[in-house]
């Protein structure tokens, strides 16, 4: 089959010469005093972002960062994370945009795994990687504290005392469309966080194909956002797709609690209501269940995006009965980088994920590796200009995942007689909660770690909206106790918490096959016989 391309689109190649920063910034040249973003602490204008970006890429290169190495981006979503992104890749370095939610084990790893040379890191967040440093051999140039918590120490500068130290980078890097533009980690079912690395010229791509041709996002649109800005999906909501077309984009740092969204949908921060909002089924679900749910008429919304798990039906329909306005659901992905499957504003299909985003071809496989029929479920690959060039140091996984073109997304789907495209799960046992990645090996493995815990399993279940939730299924030691809770904090005492189990069940044994291998299809086989 021969695939869609970015030309076939109406879209001229890129130049030999692209850096993804400087591009943006040139776009909204002519937009000196219209605001930019708007967060917690402020707003700064799109002439300001440009003096602060320019900045940030000469202090990162007065350290001695040369070309390509990596700063890490341990930061909670305010004005100074675009600062830091767009400084690194203006001055051609590679920024590493990492969950704010990991334990200082993850930081450790990825510290060392690549190899950052320096850290912007939020204040909040400094005493999760002053522990990272400490577990970890690898030293970094400099740490860059935004809105510190308490005072420096002298190998740590404040993020504002960086900025004025230095004079505007005149010149951005000479980076190309290929060159590697940013990092972002990507969960696996088993193992370590894959380094996934995205060139200059792949969110050029997603803004072109889909901020602009799908979403058809407005210069007077502002933009605001529930999913982060280290998510693939929060980065183009947040960041490249707003500054694509010249709008406003207000910034939450706090986590996406239904109240703290409302605030913002309200205009209570800023001043300026949003006209677009990025959410996820899970945040709608909690919205709508908020006994302070806004009214349609105290709200500016004029288009809602989902991703991050499948959206069900009955909530898209519930919450555009109260808004008047659809859900754009869609599917993207780490590797993509943001959507390539989605409904559209104009076409909504409840129950399904859409159709595929103009740029983008997408092929369902069969374990054959021939494409299936039409209601037939096959596993979904995509063709697409914004796909990720590879794992860092792990060819492993880059040739499972990128073979020839295509990227194997890991889920399965089945096409539908109009086109669009219906959700049918993973094709590995990882579960999607609150729309991260959790992976049950890893929250297993956890739980054996419990003295008296014996054996454990994960699986996911819907709850009342049909959303997952992780159960876990739990075979205590012979003589010993332990109830749910105290298992659940030891889980959240261990992992990240968004990783505990909302579920605990003490059973008697759990399924295995002759060999051992525990049967996890016949857990789940047996809560779907039980609803």
């Amino acid at each position: 089959m021969s695939a869609d391309t970015p030309l076939t689109q109406g879209l001229a190649p890129l130049p030999e010469q692209f850096n993804f920063a400087r591009h943006l910034l040139g776009e909204n040249t002519a937009r000196a005093t219209k605001t930019a973003f708007i967060d917690d602490h402020g707003a700064i204008t799109y002439a300001q972002l440009e003096d602060r970006v320019r900045r940030v890429a000469a202090g990162l290169r007065s350290l001695g960062i040369r070309r390509e190495e990596r700063v890490l981006l341990l930061m909670h979503d305010c004005c100074d994370w675009p600062v830091s992104f767009l400084g690194a890749m203006y001055a051609g370095l590679v920024p590493v945009a990492v969950n704010t939610l990991l334990t200082a084990d993850d930081y450790a790893y990825m510290l060392e795994h690549s190899r950052a040379q320096a850290v912007l890191v939020s204040g909040a967040l400094l005493p999760a990687l002053t522990a990272a440093m400490t577990k970890s051999d690898h030293e970094v140039t400099k740490v860059v504290v935004s809105h510190p918590a308490a005072p420096l120490h002298p190998a740590e500068v404040e993020f504002e005392a960086f900025v004025q130290a230095h004079q505007p980078l005149h010149k951005a890097a000479s980076t190309s469309p290929d060159d590697p533009g940013f990092w972002l980690y990507s969960s696996g079912s088993t193992g370590r966080p894959k380094g996934t690395v995205h060139s200059h010229g792949n969110p050029y791509w997603t803004c072109e194909l889909y901020a602009k041709a799908v979403l058809k996002l407005q210069e007077n649109d502002v933009c605001f956002s529930a999913a982060k800005m280290f998510f693939a999906y929060g980065l183009g909501n947040a960041l490249t797709f707003p500054m694509s077309v010249g709008a406003t984009t207000i910034l939450m740092g706090e986590r996406p609690t239904p109240d703290a969204t409302f605030k913002r949908l309200l205009g209570q921060v800023g001043g300026q209501k949003p006209t677009v909002f990025f959410g996820a089924p899970t945040g709608f679900a909690g919205m709508l269940a908020n006994p302070s749910l806004p009214a349609r008429s105290a709200v500016s919304i004029r288009l809602v995006s989902s991703a991050g798990e499948a959206l069900p039906a009955d909530l898209g329909q519930r919450f555009k009965a109260h808004f008047g306005v659809d859900i754009v659901d869609g599917i993207g992905s780490t590797e993509m980088l943001h959507i390539f499957l989605s409904n559209t504003p104009e076409r909504v299909r409840y129950g399904t994920t859409g159709w595929p985003v103009p740029g983008y071809t997408i092929e369902l496989r069969g374990d054959d590796g021939k494409p299936v029929a039409d209601g037939e479920s096959g596993e979904l690959y995509i063709h697409g200009p914004s796909a990720a060039m590879m794992y860092w140091a792990n060819r492993a996984k880059t040739r499972e995942t990128f073979q020839g073109g295509w990227t194997k997304s890991g889920d399965k789907y089945i096409r539908n007689e109009d086109g669009s495209y219906t959700y049918g799960g993973r094709s590995d046992d990882m579960l999607k909660v609150s729309g991260i990645y959790v992976s049950p090996f890893e929250v297993e493995a956890t739980l054996v770690q419990h003295a008296a815990v014996l054996e454990a399993a994960v699986i996911g279940v819907p709850d009342g909206e049909g959303l997952t939730k992780t159960k876990a299924f739990v075979v205590l030691k012979d003589g010993a106790s332990a109830t749910a809770e105290e298992l659940k904090a030891f889980v959240k005492d261990k992992l990240a918490p968004y990783k505990y189990p909302r579920q605990i069940v003490f059973v008697q044994e759990l399924p295995k096959t002759a060999t051992g291998k525990i049967q996890r299809f016949k857990l789940r086989d047996q809560e779907i016989s039980a609803a």
